[in-house]
Order: structure tokens, then C-alpha cells, then sequence
């Protein structure tokens, strides 16, 4: 998962309305979104490599998404940073406790949103200049942009995309807002040289990856994915729209989810 876009508005009735691209090898086998069928409380994605996820809810009305840190670090580890939602949508923590005891120093650098029905957190495994590892962050309402990097960081793919997200205020029925959303995450521009990030990785590679949506032979945007949770009167609704590409922005395939928790 490479950007996701998102409006947090805890006390409206559309908490949350969130947009996400993932980008992955083509030949990094994953499975479309589904019940799985070892953790059958668990809707999303699944990475066959390594069984976790990059996005997924829970019947019960947690999320959880995550994206990579881009550095130039070579080490390995033996851990995947699918585990991260995996675990926090099959536990009873808070999703505050929960980042407070992911040991960070296990997994390769990661950005993390979890919400457990009331708060949206956000955490990262990147150190302090003390050395040490902060703690998670209790978002308040607003609009938010993460890719490669820590939360709002102006990325040119983050600040395009985010735009969309003032579009979605005046939509009222979730497909249009899917729509919309979809549109935005399908952008191809490539950023100017002059603004694109310095990561440790090729210029052309800088210039590949700068882009909503990424497509080249061999790696490219793989999932769109919006969630938008609902408050009603009785219960909360989730609607999970998932695209999945073959290798072409307009070669696709879409599926729709909608289910409610009490």
C-alpha cells in the first residue's frame, strides 16, 4: 500500500472516508478481498506470500491499513508488516494500546492506521532523535494524506490526491462517493523533477513512483480500495468498494461490500 487519502470526522455520520492505492510486483501472488477463512472475522486483501494484509475491517467494525517507509536501509527481516493489521483486527485492544505494543523494531518501516470503532490512530516505526521509538497518535477530525512517508507529508501524489476528499462533502449516496474517490486514485501524472522527494532511490524510480496511480512492466497499482463507516441510528455501517487491476488503469475489476454492526 503506497497512499491513502482520508477524511476523519468522528462526530458526523460518515466517520470515515477513506481512498487507497496499493502498489506491489505484479508477481507477488495476493488474494481479492474476502472472509478469510482462518480469521472469518476478517474482510480484506490477503498477501499469499506472507498471509497478512494491507487493508482489511472487521465484522465487528475495526480497520486497519499500512504502508511502507521508504529508506535505504538493507536490513532484513524476518517479520511482514502485513502482521501489524492482521493482529490488531483480530485483538480486543484499543487501537492506542495496541500501537503502544507492536515491537516496532521487528518489522521493516511502516506507517499504521488502526481504529477500534471510536478512535482512528496512527503510528510509525521511525526513531526520534532521542533514539527512541514514539508512541501512537490519537488523530483528531480532518483530512489526511499518507504514502511513503510520515502522515501529511506533502508529497506531490499526497497533495493531489487529497484534493478529492472536498469533492466527497457534497455526495450523498456511497457510490457516488466510491466513484469519485476511484477517480482521483486513477491519476497517472508524474511529478516535476523539482519536487519529487529524495529517498535513497534512482531519480527514475523517484519519478515512477511520484504518481497516484503507478504503472510500469513490472510493478505498478495493483488495488484501489474505499471504505466509508457510517454511524446510523442502531448501528454502523461499512462499505468496502475494492478494484483490482490487471496491469492497466482501465483493464479491471470492481466488487462491493456492505455490512452492519450493532
Amino acid at each position: 500500500m503506497c497512499l491513502i487519502i482520508f477524511s476523519w470526522q468522528p462526530n458526523a455520520k460518515r466517520m470515515l472516508t477513506l481512498a487507497s492505492n496499493r502498489d506491489e510486483f505484479y508477481e507477488r501472488p495476493s488474494q481479492d478481498a474476502h472472509f478469510w477463512e482462518d480469521s472469518p472475522n476478517i474482510f480484506g486483501g490477503r498477501d499469499l506470500k506472507m498471509q497478512g494484509t494491507w487493508l482489511a475491517v472487521s465484522r465487528n467494525m475495526r480497520f486497519a491499513a499500512i504502508t511502507n517507509f521508504r529508506s535505504p536501509e538493507s536490513q532484513t527481516y524476518l517479520r511482514s508488516r502485513g502482521e501489524i493489521p492482521h493482529l490488531f483486527l483480530n485483538s480486543t485492544l484499543s487501537a492506542i494500546d495496541y500501537s503502544a505494543q507492536i515491537p516496532k523494531q521487528e518489522f521493516a518501516g511502516f506507517n499504521a492506521l488502526l481504529f477500534d470503532g471510536e478512535h482512528l490512530v496512527y503510528c510509525h516505526n521511525q526513531k526520534d532523535k532521542q533514539g527512541q521509538y514514539s508512541a501512537g497518535t490519537i488523530l483528531p477530525a480532518g483530512h489526511y494524506g499518507l504514502s511513503n512517508h510520515l502522515l501529511n507529508t506533502p508529497w506531490p501524489k499526497v497533495v493531489r490526491a487529497k484534493n478529492a476528499l472536498h469533492g466527497t462533502e457534497a455526495l450523498n449516496q456511497l457510490t457516488d462517493i466510491s466513484k469519485h474517490l476511484l477517480t482521483a486514485l486513477q491519476d497517472q501524472e508524474i511529478a516535476a523533477d523539482e519536487n519529487l522527494p529524495s529517498t535513497g532511490i534512482s531519480i527514475e524510480f523517484e519519478r515512477l513512483l511520484s504518481a497516484p496511480f503507478i504503472s510500469s512492466p513490472i510493478y505498478g497499482t495493483r488495488t484501489s480500495t474505499v471504505v466509508l463507516i457510517e454511524k446510523k441510528i442502531e448501528n454502523r455501517q461499512v462499505y468496502f468498494h475494492e478494484r483490482q487491476y490487471q496491469q492497466n488503469v482501465n483493464h479491471f475489476k470492481d466488487q462491493t461490500f456492505t455490512f452492519t454492526h450493532p
